[in-house]
Formats: structure tokens, sequence, C-alpha cells
């Protein structure tokens, strides 16, 4: 016999697991898109030898322009008032979807032999179009968190399923992608996968026919080791690559479908417009506003910092694996296994949350996470053998560090989006959510150009692609890495401890005054 189906008060069905599970297929879907990005700056430096300065340049301006791409987004769906089918979220969220069936793939054309400049074009407008449908699918979904339900602890576990499904669909690309696009050179009986590579003043291809460990012409079949850096070498696959990218389009477009339809609205969707009051958007005065919305800047900051050691790293992490470790096709896997311990919290976050706050137990992991950038400071100077284990130890202090922030991220937002209405009289979840958004892409964007300006400082040449790099290019790529987990952890305490300041005995009096407000709404309405 079939299960009928339980509703609420207002006739919809109740809040449950089947809207947990969809919400957190939303994000995957998101993840199938958004965990390509990594991915974007080591294709263009390493297979399509894109020069350091060139390439931070046009990453700058694609992630300016997406920037502020997200609030024009955001207003856009706020000033929306026409009846939709599917409902004006979802039908935004369906569009985008469409769109980045296979927009993902744009951004990878494998062109390694085309002109400087028409890399440069097929760099800009690739990018451009996947972030344009990125952004028209990702904006309303993270806004979407307040309409599923009203209540703030079902919100609180909206906010961890959609972190399960960012982790899920971030950590499946992030270990299977790397092992199909990065493949070990073995000897073939020539030099073929030297095509295209400038070796350093002084170095000669042909030692790349000699095994440095034997001083003997190589077999057929076996690893070719760089006399560079004396580490097996790897090429880039970057063919591969684009098919990838096309596959996870698919994939993330079943798992927004899969959201769509199970997923409940609860909430009056016209409740979410940028002012209550019937005026016009004023995207500089929500701008001032979300400046002075004291959570709205911490979290975003916090998220900055995250991205800064979960994103702008990415690059120098994998070439550090192939120049260094020699396993740039294992570095997703160890990164995953790195923040692996993130779910340990998830059975657990209601109740921590319950027990000591959102702010207070965040607070606690960025400390850990400080202690494990800390440790990754010291792994460039052990010894070669353990250097690989030092630095897992300490990304897993990092990844401990960041499970309860990674769970409650967006509920913090949701709680900044209550603050902005309990300050200031207006709720605008649209626009809070993208300058929220703006600023994280400029983060995104800012630094990992950076960090390319930053590698080229060190001494990588991308016309020598990670078999030409030199073994003190190698080496300080390690020290790079290190600096910026460390650098992200110390940002992330900045934004939560310092600035953020609903604490737990601040949020219970917003709620409470909020609570007090609406009922009192309500019976002036109905009356």
């Amino acid at each position: 016999m079939k299960k009928e189906t339980q509703l609420d008060a207002s006739g919809k069905r109740k809040f449950g697991m089947r809207d947990k599970i969809a919400y957190a297929a939303g994000d995957f879907g998101c993840n199938m898109s958004f965990a390509l990005k990594g991915t974007v700056q080591t294709f263009w430096l390493v297979y399509m030898m894109l020069e350091t300065g060139l390439l931070s340049i046009l990453l700058l301006l694609v992630q300016i322009w997406d920037a502020v791409n997200d609030p024009m987004i955001g207003s856009l769906i706020d000033a929306d008032k026409r009846s939709y089918k599917m409902g004006k979220f979802k039908t935004y969220i369906f569009v985008g979807a469409c769109g980045l069936l296979a927009a993902g793939a744009l951004v990878f054309i494998p062109a390694p032999g085309a002109a400087v400049w028409l890399k440069a074009v097929l760099f800009v407008v690739g990018y451009i179009i996947w972030d344009a449908c990125y952004t028209v699918a990702n904006v309303p979904y993270g806004s979407m968190l307040n309409l599923v339900t009203s209540d703030k602890v079902e919100q609180a576990e909206l906010s961890t399923w959609r972190s399960i499904g960012s982790m899920v669909g971030g950590m499946i690309p992030g270990i299977i992608l790397p092992m199909l696009i990065w493949q070990k050179v073995t000897w073939e009986g020539n030099l073929d996968f030297l095509s295209q590579i400038v070796l350093p003043e002084g170095a000669n291809k042909a030692e790349f026919a000699i095994n440095p460990e034997t001083n003997l012409p190589y077999q057929m079949g076996d690893a070719v080791i760089s006399p560079l850096t004396g580490k097996q070498v790897e090429v880039l696959l970057g063919e591969r690559v684009f098919w990838a990218a096309l596959i996870m389009g698919v994939l993330g477009f079943i798992a927004f479908l899969f959201m769509i339809k199970k997923i409940t609205i609860r909430v009056d969707e016209n409740s979410v417009k940028t002012n209550e009051g019937g005026e016009k958007v004023n995207i500089f005065k929500s701008f001032g506003k979300f400046m002075r919305n004291r959570p709205a800047v911490g979290a975003t900051v916090a998220a900055m910092g995250m991205f800064l050691g979960m994103q702008s790293a990415t690059t120098a992490s994998t070439i550090m694996f192939a120049t260094h470790f020699g396993k740039a096709s294992l570095s997703g896997l160890v990164q995953v296994v790195g923040f692996l311990p993130m779910f340990l919290f998830i059975p657990f976050i209601k109740k921590i949350v319950a027990r000591f706050g959102k702010k207070e137990a965040s607070v606690l992991g960025t400390l850990v996470s400080i202690f494990g950038g800390i440790i990754m400071m010291i792994f460039p100077m052990m010894p070669d053998a353990v250097q690989l284990p030092v630095y897992m130890i300490g990304l897993v202090f990092f990844g401990i560090g960041m499970g309860v922030y990674t769970c409650v991220s967006w509920a913090m937002m949701g709680d900044a989006i209550d603050y902005n209405e309990w300050k200031f009289g207006t709720r605008e979840e649209g626009t809070v959510y993208s300058l929220h958004s703006f600023f994280r892409k400029l983060a995104q964007g800012v630094g990992p150009s950076v960090v390319l300006l930053v590698m080229g400082w060190l001494g990588y040449e991308a016309s020598r692609g990670t078999i030409g790099q030199t073994e003190a290019t190698a080496n300080n790529m390690c020290w790079l890495v290190a600096g910026l987990y460390l650098f992200s952890a110390v940002l992330q305490f900045i934004g939560l401890a310092l600035i953020y300041n609903i604490d737990k005995k601040t949020l219970a009096q917003m709620n409470a005054e909020l609570k007090a407000k609406h009922e009192a709404v309500n019976e002036t309405t109905s009356a």
C-alpha cells in the first residue's frame, strides 16, 4: 500500500529527506561544472602553453566579468514578476542547466598549435559562455534555500546536505579526472613526448633518452625519468579533458533535473525581492547595505579564504605533484583523502550547532586548519621519503578544521540575509547572495591570477610544460602550495572570528524579533 503523503499547514508536502537529497543533487550538478575550474588553469598552462603572465591577465578579466555577472543575474531574478509553470527559481535553474550541457567543454577546445591570439580568444569566449550558463543555474539555486523552508533548523539541514552534494560532486571528478587526463610516460623508442617543449638552457633533449638511474639507454616500456627533477615524466592529455567536460555536463544536467522534480518550494517566491516596499532595484544601495552587513561580509571573507586553499592552490598543487612528486595522476586522490575528514562532521552537525552555535564551532575549526597549514609549511624541509605523508597529515588537519564551516556555510549566509532584514528592514535574498558570490568569485579570479604570476616569479616557464621544469622550480612549488593553505586558514579565522557577529545568543534574539515582526504583519494583513 502506497504511503500517504504528509502535508503541512499550508497544504504543501512536509519538509523531509526528499528535499535534502534533492537539494544536495543541485549542488552536485553545480559541481560537475565548478570542479572543472581548477583544471582550466592547468589545461591552458600545461597543454595550451599560454605564458603565465598572459594567462594571469586573461583569467583575471574573465573572473571580473564572472563577479559582475552574479549581481546582475541576482537582480534580474529579483525583478522578474512573470509566472512560470515550474516556478521562477526552478525555471532559471533549468535554463542554466541546459546551457551547461555543453558550455563546460567550450573552454577546453584542444588546439595547442594555434596562434597565441587565437588561443586567447578561445579562452575568453569559451569561459564567458560557460560562466554565464553556470551563473544562471547557480544564483537561483543558492537563493532557493530560504524558499524550501522557513524553519531555521531545516535550513541548517539543507545547508549540510548542500555541502554533501558539493563534496561528492567535487570528489568524483577530483579523483577520477587527474587519472584520466595525466599519463605517465614510458619509453616507446622515441622522444615524441618532448614535442613543443623548450628545455632550460644547458639541457639536452638527448638526455631524456638515457635512464639517469642506470646511465644506460632506455629499454622499451621503461618509466622515463626526468634528468632535471629525477621524477617520472608525466604529460597532460588535452583531448581527454574536452571529452571529460562534456560527460560531466550531462551528469550535471541529470542531477539538476532530479532536484527540480523532487524538491518542494514552500515559501512564496514573490517574497524574494530586493525591496519589500516595491521600489526599483538599486544595486548600489544594496551594495552599501551588504558592506554594512557584518555577518554577510564575515561569511564572504571566510569563503574567500576557503577558495584560496581549495581552488587558487589547485594549479600550483598539480604542478607540484607533476614535477616534485611525479604523481600528477594521483594528485586528485591525495587531495580528496586530505578532505575526507570533513565527512566526519555530517552526522553530528545538527547537535554541534545546537550545542555550540554555528559561529563558535566554525571558529574553533579555523584554528585546527591553521595548525594543518603550519604542518604543510614544514613538509618541504623533510627528507624526500616522508614529504608526501607529512603533506597529507597537514592536509587532513586543514580538512578537519574546515569540516564544520563547510557544513553550515550556506546556513550562515541564510542568517546573514535575515540579519539584513533585522537591521535594514529588507531581506534582499537574491542580491545579498549574489553580492556574496561577487566577492567569492573575485577571490576565485584574483587568487589564481596572482598565483600564476607568483609561479612565473618562482621559475615556472609555460613553454617547458611540466617536463622541462628545473628541480629548483619544483621545490618552489612546494613552498607556494603550503603558504597558500596557511594563508587560507588565517583568512577564514579573520572572517569568522573577528567579523562575523552572529553568535548563538545573537541568533536567538534575531530570530525571536523577526518572528514577532512577521506575526504582527500577518495579523495586520488578516485584519
